[in-house]
């Protein structure tokens, strides 16, 4: 059995700041330099996945609220993946290591990343999760990022694809009020199907939706707890990776 890895790596953000502030003696002056963090953000994002290419590994960026099942699911893909494809899963959290320890409990390795407060993870907070992981050894890496909708969407971390989960009690309005997630996103993953008699969720709503921000959009249903539609999801991933690694 693949020995359990369990590691904590806090990761410190310095820096993170979006405006920078002058100060003269009638005024305020505010310049933006969003742009200019994202740019190099952008950058450093390239150069990871070009080394990723190279070293023949596919980086997964897994982003959701809390409570849409994103850990749960996560087990659910590494029980039908393990056997074909090598994997590492880095988890990140502002506090705690409960659900790093919970994908230790399947044998697969590992590592917690603590944000020390950021809401998101960012290019070169990844880079030190995949050394620290040693991401040359896996054939997929999945980042479970921090649980919310608009921070880790803003982010490009160096991931090969992004992919969403949704969950049916959160409703079907979530492209409408939440656009730049779909937006960034591959895949979509539609949790917790088996809860659809009991919430006023429009299945076919929340496709067209998801689709108005992004035509290219992968949707996949499925109930994590029942086992309901992961074969899909699972198929669609293998793919992926493999051709990622120029395996296919």
């Amino acid at each position: 059995m693949t020995r359990k890895i369990k590691k904590h790596l806090q990761l410190s953000i310095e820096g993170c700041g979006n405006i920078i502030e002058e100060y003269s003696m009638d005024q305020i002056k505010i310049i933006e330099v969003k742009e200019s963090i994202f740019a190099d953000n952008d950058a450093e994002a390239n150069r990871i996945r070009q080394e990723l290419k190279k070293d023949k590994t596919f980086l997964m960026n897994l982003m959701s609220s809390p409570g849409s099942g994103k850990t749960t699911t996560l087990i659910r893909t590494i029980g039908a993946l393990k056997d074909h494809i090598r994997i590492g899963v880095m988890e990140a959290d502002i506090d705690s290591a409960v659900d790093a320890e919970k994908i230790a409990e399947t044998g697969i390795p590992s590592i917690q990343l603590h944000t020390g407060g950021m809401c998101h993870l960012d290019a070169g907070m990844t880079e030190q999760g995949l050394k620290e992981i040693g991401y040359e050894n896996f054939d997929l890496v999945v980042l479970e990022n921090v649980g919310n909708l608009v921070c880790p969407a803003e982010f490009d971390t160096g991931a090969v694809k992004n992919v969403m989960i949704l969950s049916v009690p959160e409703g079907h309005d979530k492209p409408l009020k939440y656009p730049l997630i779909f937006t960034v996103c591959d895949a979509l993953i539609i949790n917790k199907i088996d809860v659809l008699p009991y919430f006023d969720f429009d299945l076919d709503k929340v496709k067209e939706y998801a689709h108005m921000r992004n035509p290219k959009l992968e949707i996949f249903p499925i109930s994590a707890k029942t086992g309901e539609g992961m074969e899909a999801w699972t198929d669609w991933l293998k793919t992926q990776v493999m051709e990622w690694n120029g395996n296919d």
